[in-house]
């Protein structure tokens, strides 16, 4: 009975015939042809029969026709675009990747997907009105990667284990022991009748005991070589494969034939050592993925609203701290931390950091408001229905919408040196297995697999991400939170730091001010404090937090305008704050300090002047930075206080003032058409362009949740002093990486050259495989926090 060409299910007495293929159904069919006429022939070739039959995939979830349940799945949904997370079990290599990132072209209402690999996980933005959560779990399902769906986990994120590879280490540990065990009769030279006897029986439990081993402990060996090999890549598991092929071909063939025991030992024992190793360095992995996502510090805070003996109370907390029934105040600029609905204020809801459309959604009162939105007008008022793990928002972080198209050296070295060994080392095996044909037959096929194995470059390619690994959780612990790995790999090359002035150089928790000009009424005070409550600039922050305490009032119409200032309007009242040109004011351009102008309708009032107050150790810091890096300083404030701040700045240091965000931006690509890699490092407001165009952006966080996917890093602003030891952690990674190479390749050639000449047996060389990348593993770990923490400590004693 045929098969159906898309699923595998028998066809039954009337198959489909179509385009000279069988099917079981039309669903099939239909599948097929979308596949078709997509240009998604490819899937076919991924596996025989790679689909799922379209009777079993359309009667499983019919619960999903319930909108309450289809909603509590959803992590987003405004208007026509939704955003949902699946966990994908079937997801196991770059293969998978292609079909799910490509599900766009099977369907027009998927806008875009993308993979969290490790977590065998897909995030998919879809339109419901076109594509309902049932019909794209379907959709998933009909190709083979039917979602995981546990609505017990719809309100929280769980950190869930595959414990697929534990009963695979199980099993062949299992296997291993026992071949082990009826292998002793063979090690030594008996003359017992009662064991020639046995061998026959012994040889044949042993090679059962193999069967599980090579066909499920090994399999996942098998398929990534077989994926690679169809995509035109030859991994670093091809040689891993052979060996493991090789072995238990030549013991089948010695058993069957009576010529020995064969190497049923060896090839256990090669399984349950790779797997040994393998198992190791994913706990390690997921432990550096747990430091990152649950438990690294992630520098923005939240305001928290509450009534404390009548009035109205405004506390900074953690994000972990926040809680469902919370009342949150969210600024102009600042990003949502969690789901909620609206209480107070017309919002302006920018989703861009979620969907990536950047088109500002207007939401009243009672509406719900997704975590991850970004308030673009006044500051408003919200409740929290539920609470959104870290992980989430450094998920939507990471999104590839935000990367800035760096290129990944140690990625690429990592990529060229396991391609080139691969095809080296079957060349070498080849060529030695030919060889030892005319030497010596019976050490044939035991060079052969020495040499794949004990010459695979799994060690070279754990070296980077691992190295890198440690150091994002150490840049964590550290209150430096990044992006991802390839930061800290980008902030080794970094040849040029351009400083922004204000919130950054300057702390404006501490600064002086004092009011010159016309008194102000009590309705211009109430109006001037509620504006600024609703502000989210370092200035801003500063004055609402010294001044004496109004009546909050509720802002009719209310907007920030980058780098010039802000406007709003109570009744027939309005007011501008910011900048001489702004306010049309001219008279007290050239007041000493930073300077912020009030006018109250058509009429200029006067203004109040800043006298800043720079961070603690700074000079010290600069001066560190400057012995290897160009430095620049810009501003948007005057050049009234240039003699104290080029006291502090070294010689040859570039400063501009009166900078206008697009001059920012300028001066970085400036820089950078030159040249130089560089680094801007700024509040995240007024600089997030000059952060987009930087190879490296670092936004300074001080109790507040002005926030901009453009940077790659966010820094505790009393962690600023750290800065220069940052540049060493990132330099020491790299020396890290390169020292992890060029020992994995002197063990690699050492290794090789013992088993060409017959001195290494294939388990031996099983062994040594595993511990390698365990060793390499342990080293990286500890090299970087001993040397890590040496350089801080050495940082703070520079400092002191």
């Amino acid at each position: 009975m045929e098969a159906c060409y898309h699923c595998g299910d028998p066809c039954g007495r009337s198959p489909i015939i179509h385009q000279q293929k069988s099917f079981c159904c039309n669903g099939c069919k239909t599948v097929y042809d979308i596949l078709h006429q997509n240009g998604m022939e490819y899937y076919y070739e991924l596996e025989k029969a790679p689909g799922t039959s379209q009777n079993k995939a359309t009667t499983h979830f019919d619960y999903l026709d319930n909108p309450e349940i289809a909603a509590s799945l959803l992590q987003f949904s405004e208007a026509d675009r939704q955003l949902i997370s699946f966990e994908i079990p079937a997801i196991h290599c770059s293969s998978c990747i292609w079909v799910l990132e490509n599900l766009g072209r099977l369907h027009p209402g998927v806008y875009s997907s993308t993979v969290n690999f490790p977590a065998k996980k897909a995030q998919i933005q879809f339109n419901e009105k076109q594509l309902s959560v049932k019909a794209l779990v379907v959709l998933l399902s009909r190709i083979g990667y039917q979602p995981k769906i546990n609505l017990a986990s719809a309100e929280k994120d769980q950190h869930k284990e595959d414990r697929s590879l534990i009963y695979k280490l199980g099993i062949a540990g299992f296997a291993f022991g026992n071949i082990m065990f009826l292998s002793f009769p063979e090690y030594f030279d008996f003359d017992e009748i009662w064991l020639e006897h046995y061998k026959p029986m012994f040889r044949t439990i042993m090679l059962l005991f193999s069967l599980p081993v090579v066909f499920y402990a090994a399999s996942d060996y098998f398929k990534a070589a077989f994926k690679g090999l169809r995509s035109g890549m030859l991994n670093i598991d091809l040689p891993i494969a052979l060996g493991v092929s090789v072995l238990f071909l030549r013991s089948v063939v010695d058993v069957i034939m009576d010529w020995g025991p064969g190497f049923f030992d060896s090839l256990s024992g090669l399984v349950f050592f790779l797997l040994l190793g393998r198992f190791f360095q994913q706990k390690t992995y997921s432990y550096l993925s747990f430091e990152r996502d649950y438990k690294s510090y992630f520098p923005l805070g939240v305001t928290r609203l509450s009534k404390h003996k009548g009035k109205l109370k405004e506390t900074q907390i953690p994000l972990k701290d926040i809680q469902k029934g919370d009342h949150l105040l969210i600024r102009s600029n600042e990003i949502i931390p969690a789901d909620g609905t609206l209480q107070q204020g017309e919002a302006l809801i920018d989703y861009s950091f979620v969907t990536g459309e950047a088109l500002p959604i207007h939401k009243s009162a009672g509406a719900t408001l997704y975590a991850g939105g970004k308030q673009c007008g006044a500051a408003i008022e919200i409740e929290v229905t539920k609470t959104v793990s870290q992980s989430y928002l450094t998920q939507l972080w990471g999104n590839a919408a935000f990367d800035k198209g760096k290129s990944l050296r140690f990625n690429s070295l990592t990529d060229q040196i396991s391609k080139r060994f691969t095809i080296t080392i079957v060349s070498i095996a080849v060529l030695s297995g030919l060889i030892w044909w005319f030497l010596d037959p019976s050490m044939m096929f035991n060079v052969i697999t020495a040499v794949l194995i004990v010459a695979c470059p799994c060690a070279i390619a754990l070296s980077a991400p691992f190295t890198l690994g440690n150091l994002v959780r150490l840049f964590g612990r550290n209150n430096c939170y990044v992006k991802n790995s390839a930061t800290i790999e980008n902030w080794s090359s970094i040849d040029t730091v351009v400083f922004d002035k204000t919130g950054t150089l300057s702390t404006p928790a501490q600064s002086a001010f004092s009011y010159h000009g016309l008194p102000l009424s009590v309705e211009e005070q109430r109006l001037l404090y509620s504006s600024l409550r609703a502000s989210n600039h370092p200035l801003s922050r500063s004055l609402y937090n010294t001044l004496e305490e109004q009546e909050i009032v509720s802002l009719d119409d209310f907007s920030e305008t980058l780098g010039q200032g802000i406007r709003a309007s109570k009744n027939e009242q309005s007011m501008k704050i910011g900048a001489s040109s702004f306010v049309h004011n001219q008279a007290s351009a050239t007041a000493q300090g930073a300077v912020v102008h009030i006018s109250s309708g058509a009429q200029y009032k006067g203004h109040y002047v800043f006298q800043s107050e720079y961070r603690q150790g700074l000079k010290e810091l600069l001066q560190r930075l400057a012995t290897n890096k160009k430095l620049a300083v810009l501003t948007g404030d005057n050049d009234s206080q240039a003699s104290h701040l080029n006291a502090l700045i070294p010689a040859g240091t570039e400063v501009r003032y009166q900078q206008s965000p697009q001059d920012k931006l300028d001066y970085i690509k400036s820089l950078q058409d030159q040249g130089h890699k560089v680094m801007m490092i700024g509040d995240g407001l007024n600089d997030s362009g000059a952060m987009a165009q930087s190879d490296i952006g670092i936004a300074i966080a001080e109790d507040t949740n002005v926030f901009t996917p453009a940077s790659d890093a966010i820094l505790q602003a009393d962690s600023f002093e750290k800065l220069a030891a940052f540049f060493g952690l990132a330099k020491l990674g790299k020396q890290i990486i390169y020292s992890c190479f060029a020992i994995s390749l002197l063990y690699n050639l050492i290794g090789l050259g013992f088993a060409v000449t017959g001195h290494l047996e294939p388990v031996v060389a099983a062994i040594l495989m595993p511990l390698s990348s365990i060793s390499i593993v342990i080293f990286t770990t500890i090299s970087t926090r001993y040397f890590g923490m040496r350089l801080l400590k050495s940082n703070r004693k520079n400092r002191n």
